[in-house]
């Protein structure tokens, strides 16, 4: 029997002008029946930033949804769903990445939403970061945060970033895909970006994080399980 593994999808949709507060009231409209889809162990609906990894303008043509999977069968059922569908036919594009966690630390909302498979890797990595600011260091976070997100820009092995959350400045995430976990990690403790999250910690700037590590995975050559 083939041992069935957790999938995470990540799926961007982006909407034209006439679909969008169509798909902004989703933010809470589908909620309901997502929490319904067999065979999803999380799942955020979420909002995405305008400019260059994390920004503090909203992008309302475009919104993410997370979702994580018990294994490949459920994950593919559900892109076939009129739940997905519903998405699909609003939007005039979508791309989702596929992923499988390899390594995570801190909860969202108190739950650790990935199970690790502690794999090693020498190829593209993906990376989720996510927090949630607390109140009184929000203007902190906002003089440091920015521009060391814009310096992503020039970050060797930076395929893609984007940011993502549930809600404007105070519950921040950020997607970003790499070439190599060595360049990954040569842009998050080489550079400003380090004494960043020197601050971050000394300060305490935060009420609730959450690091996450993917390899990108080909759901098309994942085999479904044989009892």
């Amino acid at each position: 029997m083939n041992k069935k593994k957790e999938i995470v999808s990540l799926t961007f949709f982006k909407y034209p002008k006439r679909n969008r507060w169509w798909a902004f009231n989703q933010m809470q409209l589908a909620i309901s029946p997502l929490k319904k889809v067999q065979g999803k162990k999380f799942f955020k609906l979420m909002g995405t930033g305008g400019g260059f990894g994390f920004s503090l303008k909203p992008d309302f043509s475009t919104y993410a949804l997370l979702m994580v999977w018990e294994d490949a069968e459920a994950a593919r059922s559900f892109y076939l769903s009129e739940t997905y569908l519903r998405f699909n036919q609003q939007c005039i594009s979508n791309f989702t990445y596929w992923m499988r966690c390899i390594q995570s630390h801190g909860t969202w909302y108190g739950k650790k939403p990935f199970k690790p498979s502690h794999e090693k890797t020498k190829g593209p990595i993906m990376v989720i970061t996510r927090a949630r600011v607390k109140l009184h260091k929000v203007f902190r976070f906002l003089k440091y945060i920015p521009n060391t997100s814009r310096s992503a820009e020039k970050a060797s092995g930076l395929i893609f970033t984007k940011g993502i959350g549930e809600w404007p400045i105070i519950e921040q995430a950020t997607f970003s895909y790499w070439n190599s976990q060595a360049q990954m990690e040569d842009y998050a403790y080489g550079t400003a970006h380090k004494e960043v999250i020197k601050k971050v910690k000394n300060e305490k700037w935060y009420r609730e994080e959450l690091f996450a590590r993917f390899i990108p995975i080909d759901i098309n050559k994942i085999p479904e399980s044989k009892p």
